[in-house]
């Protein structure tokens, strides 16, 4: 690998991430770990802490810190596992689904003004290289 590339790809994540989490903190009324988990439910269903926990890449400490927020707030529905009456699910609750789907219309708003003025085969190409990323990314996280 070239050493150049590496370092403009560096600079230019540096600059994404932090540009991502200024738009964010502009952007619905949900945090991003709220919108992370809620969307994470909402994609997948009902999910343990610990699932949870694995599917996120965080420990289940945080997860249970953020879960039980979101039950607080009446998001998220903490169910019993039918198959074991000692652990418990967390299921996205109605409130939590409308608030989901608002700050998701927000984002997607936001995003559509950044790229107005790219082309769709542009706007393609870049969600597939971003696709590739994450995967590139998760594979290098899970062999850890």
């Amino acid at each position: 690998m070239h050493e150049q590339s590496m370092e403009r790809i560096e600079q230019e994540l540096t600059d994404f991430i932090r540009r991502i989490v200024a738009t964010e903190t502009r952007t619905g009324s949900l945090d991003r770990s709220a919108y992370i988990l809620l969307r994470q439910l909402s994609l997948h269903g009902p999910a343990g802490v610990k699932t949870l926990a694995d599917e996120l890449r965080l420990d289940v400490s945080t997860v249970s810190r953020q879960a039980a927020a979101l039950v607080d707030k009446q998001y998220v529905e903490k169910v019993p596992n039918p198959l074991d009456g000692r652990s418990y699910f967390y299921r996205l609750s109605a409130r939590g689904e409308k608030e989901f789907e608002e700050n998701r219309r927000l984002r997607q708003a936001k995003l559509m003004e950044v790229f107005q003025d790219w082309t769709e085969e542009e706007r393609e190409s870049f969600g597939q290289l971003l696709q590739k990323y994450n995967q590139s990314v998760n594979r290098m996280l899970h062999n850890l």
